[in-house]
């Protein structure tokens, strides 16, 4: 009886180009060569009847047979894997590498926090932690799971709401020595405002404030754009360069410390939801699932 599935090197080889950019690369990550990397991926085609991916001497990408054939194969990959992570961790010890994106202002005030107990409950589980401020493709990029920022579009995805984040306009004591302070939200437009470019976007978002109990949005004038690093914007408020809008979380220790200090706090209290999202169609490990319900909880 032939082998069903005696093809299954050629599509290892196909999955680890997709990961690794070019097939040079991929060589390198599997100890092998450039043109036995090659030959795999022409046997798979040939085996398929189409064309997966586009090779020229400078660049590859995938058709979109190929892409659609990736995601399978990645699924598939992840069954096997978690297969064989159940049967070695038969003893109920939870195994395995946990892929999580996370944005700048989470990763760095939230997020340790609530991953410190459960890596400690958990030795054998690795955790890869993609820190940016932009929204990674959980599918294709082979996220399991993200932690996203504000309303979530209907994307098919699963979400699991972790809680609503205070906003608050903070600056320096000796800016505001100097510029003096605002006492009312049109006060802002005189005041040298640090805003911050949202990469999906290109915009900068307006600053959420309340106004005479009714929540407002007010556009802060572009005189000083941060982008990539959304906790420019406070580093800069704490040199003294401006006011800024951030979550209390991000601001609690500068202005415990006296290095910031609140604005208009009268016309604050708005928040903003964090939520982690996963695909609802992958069979995730029971270390994902795990996680999923550790971070839930908090």
């Amino acid at each position: 009886m032939p082998r069903q599935f005696d093809y299954l090197a050629d599509v290892e080889v196909f999955t680890a180009i997709a990961d690794n950019g070019t097939i040079s690369a991929a060589a390198v990550a599997l100890g092998s060569t450039p043109s036995v990397l090659s030959r795999a991926v022409s046997r798979l085609e040939a085996r398929l009847g189409t064309q997966l991916m586009r090779r020229t001497t400078r660049r590859l990408s995938l058709t979109d047979a190929g892409q659609a054939y990736l995601d399978q194969a990645r699924r598939a990959f992840g069954v096997l894997a978690d297969a064989e992570k159940t049967v070695r961790g038969a003893d109920g010890e939870l195994t395995g590498t946990i892929r999580l994106s996370a944005p700048t202002t989470y990763a760095h005030y939230k997020l340790p926090a609530l991953l410190h107990p459960f890596m400690d409950q958990h030795p054998k589980v690795m955790i890869e932690l993609s820190i940016a401020n932009r929204n990674v493709d959980l599918v294709s990029e082979g996220y399991d799971m993200a932690i996203r920022l504000g309303a979530l579009p209907d994307s098919g995805l699963a979400a699991r709401k972790l809680g609503d984040e205070e906003l608050v306009l903070v600056a320096a004591p000796a800016y505001l020595a100097r510029a003096g302070t605002p006492e009312t939200i049109a006060d802002l437009a005189r005041h040298s405002c640090l805003t911050f470019v949202m990469p999906s976007t290109g915009k900068i978002p307006p600053w959420l404030l309340t106004d005479h109990g009714r929540d407002t949005e007010w556009q802060p004038p572009p005189r000083l754009r941060v982008t990539d690093d959304v906790l420019g914007v406070v580093s800069l408020a704490q040199q003294g360069m401006g006011i800024c809008q951030t979550y209390r979380f991000v601001a609690a220790g500068p202005l415990q410390r006296g290095e910031l200090v609140p604005v208009l706090p009268r016309h604050g209290g708005r928040t903003r939801p964090f939520s982690l999202i996963y695909p609802p169609h992958r069979s995730l490990s029971t270390a994902s699932r795990a996680l999923i319900a550790a971070l839930a909880q908090h």
